[in-house]
């Protein structure tokens, strides 16, 4: 299918399904969520068995809607849990997937990992360059940041950066200015919660989704310490019931019987007091972490930028702004466009705007 203009396939593999796009430039030609069922799933002994299987699947429907890998000017996967990297674009490379593969840099077993072996194998296939972007152990952190008040407990980076980074360069280009010379608030809210305060385009801390920052939908935030060492010591749990309770069933989820925002809102409105109570402590929670993250930046701060799925509804950013707005301008990205957000990352790389990381 001929056509001028450079041609990028994204790729983002979740738990549930792997998403793809495909881009004409930065205009979007199609767009696919293949669903993977849990019983597809448990045939595989591990994350890392998933990879032909997503792979096959990703080819069948880039030849289903008439494109050929030849066409292909470069393709981008999703960065998983590696190493600490900085921000960027970086090239795939060999030594990412031998790490990958064996696991040595691993800080967490995700389907996010597969991103950059998805766009190595393609990538070798159709004869062009694979690339990942922002991976969300992207550790900018400032040395201040990382003590947690226990030598054997470091603070670690691990954020939605991919998002993170995208609506701070879309905040850059309404502000008018570059996102080097700004300073910003940045709240991610998901099913997982990130709150980071930017500095001069570097991301200098995060509350870290899994483990502090707001409760979320689904993830319990900070805990009081001494209960939580408590509960686990107890014998009553085992470390994958925790893990569960913690990062699954944790949060609104938790108090409310549901992750899903919207209802929560739907059921506050029609009296339900506990969904109010739990709606309002988390929007809390994030108000007092942004207000954190404002104070790490001594409180010169060009703009507060809200996104992700939960800023889709208005009750939660209305709240949120009417707290924040003494500090800066809010501007709101509702949603989170990954697909979009690896696009930019690779074009960013293609046009020079920015140089291409190498993995070391």
């Amino acid at each position: 299918m001929a056509c001028d203009g450079r041609l990028v396939l994204t790729v983002n593999p979740g738990g549930t399904s792997t998403k793809l796009g495909l881009f004409r430039e930065t205009e979007l030609i199609f767009q696919k969520s293949i669903r993977h069922l849990p019983e597809e799933l448990e045939q595989f002994d591990s994350t890392l068995g998933q990879l032909d299987y997503r792979r096959d699947m990703i080819l069948a429907a880039l030849e289903e809607e008439g494109y050929g890998l030849e066409e292909l000017t470069a393709v981008v996967g999703r960065g998983g849990a590696f190493k600490p990297l900085e921000s960027g674009t970086y090239e795939v490379n060999s030594s990412l997937v031998e790490d990958i593969r064996e696991g040595s840099t691993l800080q967490a077993d995700h389907p996010s990992n597969l991103g950059a072996l998805l766009a190595w194998e393609i990538a070798l296939e159709a004869g062009c360059r694979p690339y990942i972007v922002d991976p969300v152990c992207v550790d900018e952190m400032i040395p201040e940041a990382r003590l947690s008040g226990l030598p054997q407990l470091e603070r670690i980076s691990l954020s939605h950066a991919l998002n993170i980074r995208m609506v701070a360069y879309k905040a850059a280009e309404k502000l008018g200015r570059k996102l080097q010379d700004l300073n910003m608030v940045v709240l991610h809210l998901g099913s997982g919660i990130s709150v980071n305060a930017i500095r001069k385009g570097r991301m200098i801390d995060t509350s870290q989704a899994n483990d502090g920052g707001p409760f979320s939908p689904q993830r319990v935030g900070a805990l009081p310490t001494t209960g939580l060492a408590k509960m686990c010591l107890s014998g009553r749990y085992t470390w994958p019931e925790m893990k569960v309770m913690l990062l699954k069933r944790g949060g609104l989820f938790a108090y409310t019987g549901t992750d899903h925002v919207g209802e929560a809102l739907e059921r506050a409105r029609e009296g339900d007091e506990i969904c109010d109570l739990a709606l309002r402590a988390m929007a809390y929670q994030i108000i007092k972490e942004a207000g954190a993250m404002a104070a790490a930046l001594a409180g010169d701060i060009d703009a507060v930028v809200i996104t992700g799925g939960i800023a889709i509804n208005e009750w939660m950013t209305e709240r949120i702004s009417r707290n924040l707005k003494h500090l800066a301008e809010i501007i709101v990205f509702p949603g989170e466009e990954e697909l979009e957000a690896l696009m930019r990352g690779v074009f960013r790389v293609l046009d020079s705007v920015e140089d291409v990381k190498i993995y070391r």
